[in-house]
């Protein structure tokens, strides 16, 4: 029974509750380990886990605050994951290696930082560009037959059309890459954060990715390319880095400093802060998206450099969509238009007043409110897809059912879309004054059914209302023409929806049926879109939701105070554009639960700096609001995932409830030991059959003096043995081991470094472990482990163990005694909440009975 568990199945063999006996052997705490979890579970034991308790606490409905519980199959598939080292192992291979790079002045670094920017920008350039070339063609079509009376054919033409742009974005993603699926920011945080997850920075991905998400978004599906864009600015860091494709087969000789685990993680992040730059036109946010969200490692030299990496791709992006527009050159090439480069710009600021911070705070609270509970209705319906891909059994049945279910949504959201705006009467554009409508002879110029004129936006949908006729004299204008509300907001994609909410001046453009109606259709089906065979994103749907309730609390305030308009100052910020915009503020923040990142975005995206201390309380008040009933969602999807995941601070209760001070315990009190350790020579014999018989990921390296005390030297990793036993001539028939390394390796770095065990390594072992001839055979380990692995004393204490372990972003972290001798061994696993918190509760409990047994002691002596 051993501890070095960061396994490649890794079940953790010391996952108990409770300790039925403790023993003491050679100064060793030793825990005894319970019989190992079955290979498969059992659908009874799975489904069981996703059904227990609807409101269970420590499940869904859970507070930031305490730990998520796994159940036995979760921790089953939590053990399933291997872990990362952030800094590449300091071995003398990697020492010779850096030996022979070229000494540079970090230029280019800079350089990669610039292309990775670029091809990003140029990235979301086109997926912006064909979405609106696929949506725009839609709804122009669509319109065109409900002005004609014909909407059956529209009905039908809107059904096919989307339909088919979904199953082009379902498809490749079922049966080619589901690591596409969603928006990948789980997977992107769990990866930054130390947690090897497959596929996803795969070339495959990434084309997959880019074409699901341009379907999904064109098809008029409730979802937004922002989410996915990030994925895709790290799967450009992750492959243009390297400069090199195991899918393509092909590695080029250029970058060749940069293949380490340090440089690789750092231009992930770069690339994910380049994807919301690009996403957004939003540099500054996008750096601190990837500060705040994503990277788990951080310093202010990679700030720098991500810095720059935002602002060329966010400079690519709007240069291009300056010049083009639907692919269509419109002559103004170098031209920043403010329309182009700010998403959703407000055309017309308002001054701030203290009484505005009292609906900016309810929008706050609705905002956590509403945010929590799409976090809980999106993990819900997350289990109930799980448990019902289980129930179907048969993988082809499985991925059917992914392929169908977003074409049931879309089937649901079309028919909606298409008919019931026709539920509702047409609006007048007329003209109102302080509430009242106002007639041509009256005429004011503060029209307030569009931002500037009378007549509507081109944006604006007709529908089947009456297109009526313009009038105009020398001191005035109006029109008898209508409008859709609904269609208004159903008929376009879900960017051009929030720029009309968010328009100022617009205060009656937009009445409570209208609102209330998107708002019930919308909420539930952007939550039930999320989790879908598909490559989509969150983003546009939050903005939406909150624009849309925090556009009825402008109407609210409108229906009670009437329209504020500049000739009254003091209460001109009670404009329901404006609370949109805070709305959509506190929502973003109810379900991510970012703050400084998120107020920026909403600046850069906005370009409204007057409301960005209103923005910032809304967006407070929701994490506060939304912490106390579920996790942010990307982490609370981490869990779902089962993905280890280490917070920046442990939350610890004990059983009572009471916040645990780590700092009173020790590091032994986490360990898990006896530990199995190597030495700098061991036989291929041994090594192979440890290899074969345990999946432990990492062995610390030891040295035994002459009292036969074993010194730590350092540690190797599974993956590094599994490549040098593959190197038979690195086998030697030498006994007497030789602690010193050779300035010279047998095996290169980069040979050595491979992101995964290799393919048939299990025969490999097996013809090792078979053959006689390797007793005899030994392998130098010595110039391959990792000579500055961190350690702890068993004494040192267990929240700067955290710390320690969570900072520098290790993946084993050894513990030894005051000779130096390993006593045990820590994984993420071991430090995280939940197992933190199991581990107080049995020293509480063996505390117990040891009091109880000194008691009963002290009786019989009595």
């Amino acid at each position: 029974m051993t501890a070095n568990h960061d396994s490649s199945n890794g079940t953790h063999p010391f996952r108990m509750k409770r300790l039925e006996e403790t023993e003491v052997e050679e100064g060793v705490r030793y825990r005894p380990a319970p019989q190992s979890p079955p290979d498969s579970v059992s659908n009874e034991t799975t489904e069981s886990a996703e059904t227990t308790g609807f409101f269970a606490r420590g499940r869904d409905y859970e507070s930031a605050y305490i730990n998520h519980h796994y159940s036995k199959a979760e921790r089953e598939l939590l053990g399933t994951y291997e872990s990362l080292d952030y800094l590449p192992p300091h071995s003398q291979a990697y020492k010779n290696w850096l030996r022979k790079q070229p000494a540079r002045l970090d230029w280019d670094r800079w350089v990669m930082m610039g292309m990775i920017g670029f091809i990003v920008g140029i990235i979301g350039f086109l997926i912006h560009q064909c979405i609106d070339v696929i949506s725009d063609f839609k709804w122009d079509r669509a319109e065109e037959l409900i002005q004609d009376d014909e909407i059956m054919k529209a009905w039908g033409f809107v059904l096919i059309y989307s339909l088919g742009f979904v199953l082009l974005a379902s498809l490749p993603v079922v049966y080619l890459r589901p690591s596409a699926t969603g928006s990948g920011i789980p997977e992107l945080i769990g990866y930054l954060n130390g947690t090897m997850v497959g596929k996803i920075f795969n070339v495959k991905t990434l084309v997959v990715k880019i074409w699901s998400c341009i379907c999904a978004v064109g098809s008029g599906m409730p979802v937004g390319p922002e989410g996915p864009m990030i994925h895709i600015g790290s799967l450009v860091g992750a492959g243009l880095s390297q400069f090199k494709s195991d899918t393509l087969g092909f590695k080029l000789p250029y970058f060749t400093r940069f293949r380490n685990s340090e440089d690789r993680r750092n231009f992930i992040s770069a690339g994910a802060a380049a994807g919301v730059a690009s996403a957004f036109g939003a540099p500054v946010g996008g750096l601190l998206f990837s500060m705040e969200e994503v990277s788990s490692f951080w310093n202010l030299k990679l700030s720098w450099m991500t810095f720059f990496c935002c602002i060329i791709s966010t400079f690519t992006t709007d240069l291009f969509d300056s010049a083009f527009s639907g692919f269509q050159y419109t002559g103004y090439f170098g031209m920043f238009s403010a329309e182009k480069n700010i998403m959703f710009q407000v055309r017309k600021g308002l001054d701030v007043n203290l009484w505005l911070f009292i609906p900016t705070v309810i929008l706050g609270i609705i905002g956590g409110l509403l945010g929590a509970l799409f976090v809980f209705i999106n993990l819900k319906l997350a289990r109930l897809r799980r448990l019902v891909m289980r129930k179907l059994a048969k993988i082809w049945k499985q991925n059917i059912a992914k392929w169908i279910e977003p074409c049931i949504i879309m089937i649901i959201f079309a028919t909606l879309t298409v008919f019931l705006p026709a539920l509702f009467s047409c609006s007048p554009f007329t003209c109102y004054l302080q509430g009242e409508k106002v007639s041509p002879d009256t005429y004011s110029p503060n029209c307030l059914t569009t931002p500037t004129e009378i007549e509507p936006e081109p944006t604006v949908s007709i529908y089947n209302c009456e297109p009526g006729v313009k009038f105009k004299n020398e001191t005035s204008q109006w029109s008898n023409a209508s409008y859709s509300e609904l269609a208004t907001l159903m008929f376009v994609t879900g960017e051009e929806a929030i720029s009309h909410l968010f328009s100022r001046e617009t205060h009656l453009e937009f009445n409570y049926p209208s609102l209330l109606t998107m708002l019930v259709v919308y909420y539930p089906l952007s939550c039930w879109t999320a989790g879908t065979a598909m490559s989509t994103g969150l983003v546009v749907p939050m903005l939406l939701i909150g624009a849309l309730y925090g556009r009825i609390i402008g109407l609210i305030m409108v229906s009670i105070f009437g329209v504020q308009t500049e000739e009254n100052p003091y209460w001109a910020w009670m404009d329901p554009g404006a609370l949109a915009l805070i709305g959509s503020a506190s929502f973003f923040g109810g379900v991510s639960r970012l703050t400084m990142s998120l107020s920026v975005i909403m600046m850069e995206i906005t370009n409204d700096i007057q409301f960005l201390l209103p923005i910032m309380v809304a967006i407070v008040v929701s994490k506060w609001v939304g912490d106390f009933f579920t996790h942010p969602i990307y982490h609370a999807l981490l869990e779902f995932k089962c993905i280890p995941f280490l917070d920046h601070e442990p939350i610890i209760y004990d059983e009572h409830n009471k916040a645990v001070n780590l700092e009173l315990h020790y590091a032994r009190d986490a360990m898990v030991s006896p530990v199995l350790v190597l030495h700098t020579r061991e036989t291929v014999h041994k090594l192979a059959s440890l290899l074969r018989d345990t999946k432990h990921g990492g062995f610390p390296i030891v040295k035994s003096d002459e009292n036969g005390d074993r010194r730590f030297l350092g540690l190797i990793t599974r993956t590094e043995l599994c490549v040098l036993l593959k190197q038979e001539d690195l086998f030697e028939a030498v006994e007497e081991p030789s602690d010193d390394a050779p300035e010279l390796t047998p095996l290169e770095y980069q040979e050595l470094i491979v992101d995964k065990i290799p393919i048939g390594m299990e025969d490999v072992l097996d013809e090792l472990c078979n053959n006689e001839q390797n007793q005899n055979l030994y392998l130098n380990l010595a110039p391959y482990y990792n000579q500055s692995a961190s350690c702890v004393h068993e004494n040192f204490s267990l929240h700067r163990t955290y710390i320690i372990y969570r900072t520098m972003g290790l993946r084993h972290l050894t513990v030894v005694d005051r000779h130096n001798q390993v006593v045990g061994f820590l994984t993420r696993k071991d430090l995280m909440g939940f197992q933190l918190e199991e581990t107080m509760a049995r020293l509480d409990l063996q505390n117990q009975d040891m009091g109880a047994a000194n008691v009963e002691l002290s009786s019989m002596d009595a």
